[in-house]
C-alpha cells in the first residue's frame, strides 16, 4: 500500500530541480532570524538590563546637639561674669569711697567719684587694685575749696603699702583770691588774676601818707605744705620796679612788698600727703602732690600735718 493509502496527510515530495526557468523559492525567515547579509545578532530583541548592585543609603543623620549645649552654657558664664564684674566694680567703689572719707575725716556726704580701672575680678583675686582714680569738684582745704583728682597705683585690698599716688588740686581764680588775701596780711588785695605763668594780684598801698594803686606780678610754688607767691615786679601808679631794681628812691618803701607771701595747708593734709609744686593751668591755679607709699600702713600718716613754727 503507497503512502497516500495509508494515512490522511501523505507526504509530498520534494520538489526536484526544473532548471534556470524555474528556481526553487527561498523559505521565508523564521520570525526574529536575521535578515541575509546582515551582522551576527542583529534582529535580535533588546536584551534587558543587568540589574545593577545594590547601593547602600545611609541613614538619616541626627544633629548633634552639644554645640548647642556648650553655646548655652558659654553664654549663661558670659552673663554671671559680667553681672559679677558689675558687682564687684560697685561694691569695690563705694568701700573705696568710705574708707578715704573717713580717714581724711571728709563729711560723710562728701561728693567724691572713684573709678577702678581694667577688669576688677582678676585684681581682687590678685588683693591689689592696678589703677584707682578718685575725683571731686569740690573739697575744702583750710580757706580753700578746690577741684581734687588723684591717681593711685597698686592699691593694696588685703593690707601692705601703696604703689604711687599723684594728684592734683585745682584752684580757680575767686579762690585762688582767697588764698592770696589770706596771705597778703596787711597788702590790701582787691583781686586777682591769672595772666601766663604768673597770678596778677591788685589793690592799693599808702606810701607817703598817699593811696596809690598796686599791681604785684606773683610767681607761684610750693615749699614744705606751703603755697608761696612771689612778687618778681610791683608796679604804681605808673612805675613798675622788679624785685633786684634798688636804685630807686622807693627800694626801701616797697621791699616789704617783695617779700614772698605763704599759705600754710600742710594742718588740712595728712601728714602723708606732699606738695611738690604750684602753677597756672588756664583759668586755675593747679597745686600737684604725692602720697607717701606707707600711708596705707602707717596711720600717723593719715593724721594731718602741722605747719612750720606751729
Amino acid at each position: 500500500m503507497s503512502g497516500a493509502e495509508e494515512g490522511t496527510h501523505p507526504t509530498e515530495p520534494y520538489p526536484r530541480d526544473l532548471g534556470p526557468e524555474h528556481p526553487t523559492v527561498p523559505l521565508p525567515p523564521a520570525a526574529g532570524a536575521p535578515a541575509p547579509g546582515a551582522a551576527p545578532g542583529a534582529g535580535l530583541p533588546p536584551r534587558p538590563p543587568l540589574p545593577s548592585a545594590p547601593v547602600a543609603v545611609p541613614p538619616p543623620r541626627r544633629r548633634a546637639r552639644w554645640p548647642w549645649v556648650l553655646g548655652i552654657v558659654v553664654v549663661v558664664l558670659a552673663a554671671l561674669v559680667v553681672g559679677g564684674e558689675f558687682v564687684a566694680r560697685a561694691v569695690v567703689a563705694q568701700q573705696i569711697r568710705s574708707q578715704v572719707i573717713t580717714a581724711l575725716k571728709l563729711p560723710a556726704d562728701q561728693q567724691m567719684d572713684v573709678n577702678v580701672g581694667g577688669i576688677v575680678l582678676p585684681q581682687l583675686v590678685a588683693g591689689r587694685l592696678d589703677d584707682v582714680r578718685l575725683s571731686s569738684k569740690s573739697v575744702a582745704i583750710g580757706p580753700i575749696t578746690s577741684a581734687v583728682a588723684v591717681d593711685a597705683k597698686g592699691v593694696p585690698i588685703r593690707g601692705g603699702e601703696l604703689g604711687s599716688a599723684r594728684g592734683t588740686f585745682r584752684i580757680t581764680a575767686d579762690q585762688l583770691e582767697k588764698a592770696i588775701t589770706a596771705a597778703a596780711g596787711s597788702t590790701p588785695i582787691d583781686s586777682v588774676t591769672l595772666d601766663g605763668k604768673d597770678v596778677k594780684a591788685t589793690g592799693s598801698v599808702k606810701l607817703f601818707g598817699a593811696t596809690v594803686p598796686l599791681a604785684l606780678a606773683l610767681t607761684p610754688g610750693a615749699e614744705g605744705g606751703e603755697l608761696t607767691f612771689t612778687p618778681t615786679s610791683a608796679t604804681i601808679g605808673a612805675m613798675t620796679l622788679d624785685a633786684s631794681d634798688t636804685s630807686s628812691p622807693f627800694a626801701s618803701a616797697l621791699k616789704p612788698l617783695f617779700a614772698t607771701q605763704k599759705l600754710c595747708i600742710a594742718d588740712r593734709l595728712p601728714a602723708g600727703v606732699h606738695l611738690s609744686g604750684l602753677r597756672v593751668d588756664g583759668e586755675a591755679l593747679v597745686a600737684t602732690f604725692s602720697a607717701d607709699s606707707a600711708i596705707t600702713t602707717d596711720p600717723n600718716l593719715l593724721e594731718n600735718g602741722t605747719c612750720q613754727g606751729q
